[in-house]
């Protein structure tokens, strides 16, 4: 009998002494006034036992038979014995006809000491973080491939979003790939619309960091040890902090689950078939609605985005690369000559590195002491065109064996050279003797 039974019970000696009503008793246990009742009808016919479930102690009507206990034990301790629970369970029903949840044969197994019990272990916690306390103070940053159109459109799109983990106000676009240019595009439409973040948070993809020998990853920020993103982010004031799981940016994922939930249904509604349409509906009605749904109110009422005061989006968001100055002038990119204004050409100019720019409108600049200027592609001269000459016919050459030089040629033999005789006559020089 346990605690409750023996609480009920001594509930019930009270009222059968007088010392409770059978309102004030059922009130006492929680109990409705007839389920009290019917209680203590039990109690008064079976005594302390009726205060004791009728079915304690009974066997179950849903238990599996013994024999097929026995024979299941034996069919896999003989022949899966290397098998676990849930393919044991396949193949018994499978091969032999017995229909048993995989949970059913695994206590089967346990019981019978075929199948022992591995203890479980903690995996890795992964505590949540407190919200930073002011909006723009850290931008969680990532990209989600999927088919936002579903059969009305490409079969695969890619959403770059960007979602405050202060407040959740959410920032996002469509675009065509996951490149590096498309995220700089994002980025500077974020950047003039919000200002710069304090932090940017993203996964560790090649865009925001290469993969680089153990020796470069002690050296300072420089080509080899940058993209171009993060050396837009640095150029911006942007500290840059790479998640070393999906879980250490949960919020960003966990977004796009509801944005893969509910902007595909939303799209569907609306008949959005392309990126563009896609874009607009994105911009003018869902992330509106975002904003008042999902945001909340920051610890802080302090905007920590920073504007963008005198730094030059065009400069900084561009694919930006080290370049060596010719004799003439010129700088070579992607097997293409660029010419150098001759206004900003100047002494010790030749053989010098200078940073050269391609902006995302598909200009040429070269930053020469702070001062940008545009390059001109160099167009090659055609060739000139010259008047071809006949050359004279080949004459005939016959193949090899065939020639017809030695036609008319005879050689003579002479007898005498020969002879035995002549043979004798000659000097162990081989010269014939004098006469």
């Amino acid at each position: 009998m346990g605690q409750r039974e023996r609480d009920r019970l001594k509930v019930l000696h009270e009222v059968q002494q007088g010392h409770l009503l059978q309102h004030q008793a059922a009130g006492q246990l929680g109990m409705s006034e007839r389920g009290f009742r019917k209680l203590l009808k039990r109690f008064r016919e079976r005594g302390d036992g009726g205060v004791i479930h009728g079915l304690r102690g009974r066997a179950l009507s849903r238990r599996i038979p013994a024999g097929k206990a026995r024979r299941v034990v034996k069919l896999v301790t003989r022949e899966y014995a290397d098998f676990g629970p849930t393919l044991a369970s396949e193949y018994l029903e499978r091969e032999h006809g017995l229909k048993l949840s995989r949970e059913s044969v695994r206590q089967l197994l346990m019981r019978a000491g075929s199948w022992k019990v591995k203890p479980r272990k903690l995996k890795q916690v992964h505590t949540w973080r407190q919200r930073r306390s002011c909006r723009g103070e850290l931008l969680q940053w990532d990209t989600s491939i999927h088919a936002w159109l579903e059969e009305r459109g490409p079969a695969k799109m890619y959403l770059i979003a960007g979602i405050d983990n202060a407040t959740n106000a959410l920032f996002a676009r469509f675009v065509e790939s996951d490149s590096a240019e498309h995220h700089r595009r994002v980025l500077w439409e974020y950047g003039e619309r919000h200002g710069r973040p304090q932090a940017i948070y993203t996964d560790k993809a090649g865009l925001f960091q290469p993969t680089l020998a153990p020796g470069w990853k002690t050296e300072a920020s420089g080509p080899k040890t940058e993209t171009q993103l993060g050396r837009a982010f640095r150029e911006l004031g942007m500290e840059w902090i790479a998640a070393h799981s999906p879980q250490a940016k949960g919020r960003v994922e966990r977004c796009f689950g509801t944005l893969q939930n509910r902007l595909v249904k939303a799209l569907r509604k609306a008949q959005v078939s392309t990126l563009a349409e896609a874009n607009q509906y994105l911009e003018q009605r869902f992330l509106p609605e975002w904003q008042n749904k999902f945001t909340v109110a920051a610890a802080s009422s302090v905007d920590a985005h920073r504007p963008l005061g005198t730094l030059q989006l065009a400069s900084i968001l561009s694919f930006a690369e080290p370049r060596r100055v010719a004799n003439d002038f010129t700088i070579a990119w992607e097997g293409r000559r660029w010419q150098i204004p001759r206004q900003q050409a100047c002494v010790g100019l030749r053989g010098s590195s200078i940073r050269v720019e391609q902006r995302l409108d598909g200009a040429m600049v070269a930053c020469l002491d702070g001062i940008h200027c545009t390059l001109h592609r160099c167009e090659p001269c055609p060739a000139p065109q010259t008047e071809k000459l006949p050359r004279p016919a080949r004459r005939f050459v016959p193949p090899p064996g065939h020639s017809r030089w030695m036609l008319g040629f005879t050689v003579r033999r002479d007898t005498n050279m020969e002879s035995p005789n002549s043979a004798q006559l000659r000097s162990p020089s081989g010269l014939p003797p004098p006469g």
